[in-house]
C-alpha cells in the first residue's frame, strides 16, 4: 500500500510540473488543464486513503492490518 501511495504522489507532482511546462509553452492548454484535473483527482484519492476517520482509523492503516493477518 505504501508503494502505491508513493507512486500516486510522485505521479501527481510529475503531472503538475508537466502541466505548468505545457501552459508556459503555449498551444497545449487543453492537455495541460486535463493534466491538472487528473492531478487533483489523484490528490483527492490520496486524501481519502490517508485521512483518519473520527475513530482514528484510515483506509491505508486498515489495509495494512488486513494484509498482516
Amino acid at each position: 500500500m505504501d508503494i502505491a501511495l508513493s507512486l500516486l504522489e510522485l505521479t501527481t507532482v510529475a503531472l503538475v510540473l508537466g502541466a505548468i511546462f505545457l501552459l508556459r509553452r503555449g498551444g497545449y492548454r487543453k492537455q495541460a488543464v486535463l493534466m491538472l484535473v487528473l492531478a487533483l483527482v489523484m490528490v483527492i484519492n490520496i486524501l481519502i486513503w490517508t485521512l483518519p476517520t473520527p475513530e482514528g482509523r484510515s483506509l491505508s492503516s486498515e489495509a495494512q492490518k488486513a494484509q498482516a493477518q
